[in-house]
């Protein structure tokens, strides 16, 4: 638990990357001397994603490092936290909706992390989405088949699915296992975001079973905390700027969806889990299970968080969203089963929503201002 009497964004940052590598000593140790890929790595995951990695680095031995290769199309520019690092790691302007360099360096391990979670988002941009989703996958998959065919395969290959490809689970598919098909629009407005992660399951399933490509998927169960940009526009960004601004929290539906709440630095352990020792052509859910609570409970809990931590006085209220689809197609319970991933990958949540919180609104704290996602 990180210490929040003078806690800065720093310290939970530390706590945070000191947890994830005492969880991960055995998957580190299979990735240290290794060359790894991070597609979308300035992205909300890639923050820890990427420093994980570095921090393993600076911990170890010279000789058992890994070598942590960035690629992204850093539209807005590279973000501080990732500049900092240049010197530690190699930073690469790339777009994976284009096709790859032509000089390809010889990566053991990839996490394609590239594309668009967020909702508002991804209805702006729903093209970019799908090409991300599906035609930058596919060229990875095919790079990694050429390698397979030439006596000289990756070691693994991690695919960023969502829990969005469930839709709206019918009550009887609640918590959510691996094998529910999904209850899903192919015309809505998040059709786009859901649709394309689907056929990119599809795409890694044939990659597996065909060409023996180490392919692996994760579907990501509502993540949350550090790296993930006020300026995102999901849920809690959104509450923690009023918190951080002293206004009151604007909940922009009825209240009555639930969800459950993964910290990121629990969500990282799981996906380098699933990079390193997951089964190839699998996917695994990586959340957690409880508790399943409604949205309006969740605002309450951000504004008990910021009334601990900052002295916040303002209160929960109804608003509309100005984007007319803004619930179009939003799942009524999300709330994953991860039994197979406790199985296979000895994969084990540790995080309280409460503690969770309270990291995610100090880090912010100290992140009160980003460009647009």
């Amino acid at each position: 638990m990180i210490a929040t009497e003078s806690a800065t964004a720093a310290d939970v940052v530390r706590g945070d990357l000191a947890q994830m590598a005492a969880a991960l000593r055995p998957e580190l140790d299979l990735l240290a001397g290794k060359r790894l890929l991070v597609t979308g790595g300035a992205g909300f995951l890639g923050y820890y994603l990427v420093q994980l990695p570095l921090y393993h680095n600076e911990h170890g031995t010279p000789d058992r490092r890994i070598h942590v290769e960035v690629w992204d199309n850093y539209r807005r520019g590279v973000p501080a936290w990732l500049e900092v690092l240049q010197d530690r790691l190699t930073l690469r302007r790339h777009d994976v909706t284009e096709a790859l360099p032509e000089t390809m360096p010889r990566f053991d391990y990839v996490v394609h992390a590239a594309g668009i979670a967020s909702p508002p988002f991804y209805r702006r941009y729903p093209l970019e989405t799908i090409d991300a989703n599906v035609g930058g996958l596919r060229a990875l998959l095919d790079w990694a088949g050429r390698r397979a065919d030439s006596g000289d395969p990756i070691d693994g290959l991690l695919y960023f699915s969502t829990s969005e490809i469930y839709g709206n689970p019918t009550p009887d598919a609640i918590p959510t296992p691996e094998t529910y098909r999904g209850l899903v629009s192919c015309t809505g407005p998040r059709a786009c975001y859901d649709e394309s992660k689907r056929m990119g399951e599809t795409l890694c399933v044939t990659f597996a079973d065909r060409y023996g490509v180490p392919v692996r998927t994760a579907r990501p169960f509502n993540n949350y905390g550090p790296g993930l940009k006020i300026s995102d526009r999901r849920v809690l960004p959104d509450f923690a700027r009023d918190v951080l601004a002293g206004r009151d929290i604007e909940l922009l539906s009825d209240g009555a969806p639930t969800r459950t709440f993964c910290y990121v630095a629990d969500a990282v352990v799981g996906y380098f889990k699933i990079l390193t020792v997951g089964r190839s052509g699998e996917a695994y859910n990586i959340g957690v299970e409880t508790p399943e609570i409604s949205m309006a409970d969740f605002a309450d809990r951000v504004a008990e968080t910021g009334r601990e931590l900052f002295g916040y006085a303002g209160r929960v209220r109804r608003g509309t969203a100005q984007e007319a689809e803004y619930l179009t197609d939003n799942p009524m319970r999300r709330c994953p089963d991860i039994s197979k991933a406790r199985r296979e990958l000895r994969y084990e949540p540790e995080v309280t929503l409460e503690d969770g919180l309270r990291r995610s609104l100090l880090w912010y704290a100290g992140n009160p201002v980003a460009e647009d996602a």
